[in-house]
């Protein structure tokens, strides 16, 4: 399998994909209650078949062009994913998303994962508007969003119910021509 590396420090993104269920249902078993803070992941993914159905839904949004998953892995050991919820060719749109167990936390991780399938989506598949939708309360995913360059375009007011309450979700977004000039002004000396 392939990998791409992150930087110095051992960490690479990786494809994730169904044979990969039991190890990905560790690492969620991992960060179950930090990653379900945000996310409704750990809900879904509780055993080995219901972590091999999440892993195959995505190999086959994969196979229609419509999403991707890859797994964020230091040293080895998954330790997050970087996603594509909804990947829209023909529209141009793409929705990006995230999560980390928590020993991940703080190292930059997401940002880095995020860059690449942002730069593969802007070049590779014409992708012009990549959105970030994130719950209020959720700061981390909110500085992800900030390190990326995206811009917040507004609040969905309780928009999202989760765990028996409705929370505010927060849409940012950057278009190609913003990536592009963000990625030209990092890349300058």
């Amino acid at each position: 399998m392939y990998a791409i590396s992150l930087g110095d420090d051992g960490a690479e993104l990786c494809p994730l994909e169904p044979w990969q269920a039991e190890e990905f249902l560790a690492h969620i078993d991992r960060g179950r209650e930090f990653i379900g803070r945000f996310n409704g992941l750990p809900d879904v993914v509780t055993d080995l078949e219901s972590s091999r159905a999440f892993l195959q839904a995505y190999a086959d949004r994969t196979a229609s062009d419509t999403g991707r998953i890859h797994g964020i892995r230091v040293d080895g050991t998954l330790v997050g994913a970087v996603i594509f919820r909804r990947l829209d060719v023909r529209q141009g749109v793409a929705e990006a998303g995230c999560w980390l167990e928590p020993a991940a936390v703080g190292r930059g991780l997401v940002t880095r994962a995020a860059r690449v399938i942002i730069d593969w989506a802007v070049e590779e598949r014409g992708i012009h508007r990549v959105e970030w939708r994130v719950s209020s309360g959720n700061e981390p995913s909110i500085a992800v969003a900030r390190r990326l360059g995206m811009t917040k375009e507004g609040v969905l007011r309780e928009a999202h119910p989760y765990r028996g309450e409705r929370h505010d979700e927060e849409v940012w977004a950057v278009l190609a021509p913003e990536w592009r000039a963000a990625r030209a002004a990092r890349q300058a000396p």
